[in-house]
């Protein structure tokens, strides 16, 4: 009986805070305006523990939906009211759960001057402490707080889950993925994984001649870092590393390679593009498809190509590629036309492309091929 008496006492208490929180966050919406342009003085509302907490979750919640222009005024308005400086003196000096409260909010404000009370709390002996301070310097996606993780990571290894670090660099470090290289050149172990899945992931073509030294990398995540890399770099070097690439055993490897061979728009690279075409790997095939529709040549022979070389489903993805870019007339009329295909040859490549499927003398030749393949050492 006393038990029952208890909650009811505090499902009361409760339901009566929350009908006094819904009523205030209603007056305090209908002058919102006035309280962010400071119309309002901040002393009417920041001295009182319970208004402080309702217009900060407010401010925060708008700063996540709001554009560019409206998250600055915002920005301007926390930092006038002392709510970002009051929470990087809590998350300096609380401790435990409130140190976690503080910690979440001043990421959610992605303001710069927080990212040094987060760095600090990085060191924290409480594993949920460090995940909050590694989620908040994530949130503000800048390099100066993916300096601090790697500096952190650098110090003290991996003392975090891995999803979590991940994510937080690749934020960070997109736009200037070159802080992770002296990092990934030093690690060992999990941290190297991780770091090089991070690189594979923020790699821009202005990496290419850093990342050559990955391509033959035991880790295959450096070894897809330097293939994305290569995609830009017009050179004979990167097409042959490139083509290396594209034979890796690890299908992300692969996939990468056969994208950056389509972006560099170089005939040479129909071979390599021809065999991903025939890939164990389904995304694979369908970038190579794209690659091969996507090159400025005469489509014709290249159909004629892939017709040969007897798989369907390369031959599929082929055809999905083709109808995706919208080139199906174009092709139609280019075997109307061509004069380099023989007539016989060009009635059977308008059947194939007219059915979608492979005849039966192309079967026979892929059956043919497979069987070469067996027998080969």
């Amino acid at each position: 009986m006393r038990c029952c008496w208890r909650l009811s006492c505090f499902a009361g208490r409760t339901g009566r805070y929350f009908a006094k929180r819904d009523a205030r966050v209603f007056e305090l919406r209908q002058k919102w305006d006035a309280l962010i342009s400071g119309k309002i003085p901040h002393e009417t509302w920041r001295k009182k523990p319970f208004d402080r907490r309702i217009v900060e979750t407010m401010a925060l919640d708008a700063f996540e939906a709001s554009g560019a222009e409206e998250s600055a005024r915002l920005l301007k308005f926390l930092r006038q009211s002392g709510l970002i400086e009051k929470r990087i003196f809590e998350a300096r000096r609380q401790t435990g759960w409130r140190r976690m409260r503080s910690l979440v909010a001043l990421g959610r404000t992605r303001a710069p001057e927080g990212i040094p009370a987060l760095a600090e709390a990085l060191r924290d002996h409480d594993l949920e402490v460090r995940l909050a301070a590694l989620r908040g310097l994530g949130r503000m996606a800048c390099p100066e707080a993916g300096e601090e993780i790697l500096a952190w990571v650098g110090e003290k290894g991996l003392s975090v889950p891995a999803l979590p670090l991940q994510s937080a660099l690749i934020q960070c470090c997109a736009e200037r993925p070159q802080l992770l290289l002296p990092y990934v050149q030093h690690a060992e172990g999990p941290l190297r994984e991780i770091l090089g899945r991070v690189l594979g992931e923020v790699a821009t073509p202005s990496l290419g001649l850093d990342l050559l030294q990955f391509v033959g990398d035991d880790l295959d995540e450096l070894r897809a870092a330097a293939a994305r890399a290569l995609s830009h770099t017009k050179s004979g070097l990167a097409f042959d590393l490139l083509n290396e690439l594209a034979r890796d055993p690890i299908w992300f490897v692969r996939l990468r390679a056969i994208v950056s061979l389509g972006k560099l728009s170089d005939p040479r690279a129909i071979p390599s593009l021809l065999r991903g075409l025939m890939d164990s790997n389904r995304l694979v095939r369908l970038r190579a498809a794209e690659a091969l529709v996507e090159l400025d040549i005469r489509m014709a022979p290249i159909f004629e190509q892939v017709v040969e070389t007897g798989d369907r489903y390369g031959l599929h993805a082929y055809l999905t590629a083709l109808e995706n870019a919208d080139l199906r007339a174009k092709l139609e009329k280019e075997l109307e036309v061509s004069t380099e295909i023989e007539e016989e040859v060009r009635d059977r490549l308008r059947k194939v492309l007219r059915t979608g499927t492979l005849l039966a003398e192309e079967l026979a030749v892929s059956e043919s091929l497979s069987g070469k393949a067996a027998l080969l050492p």
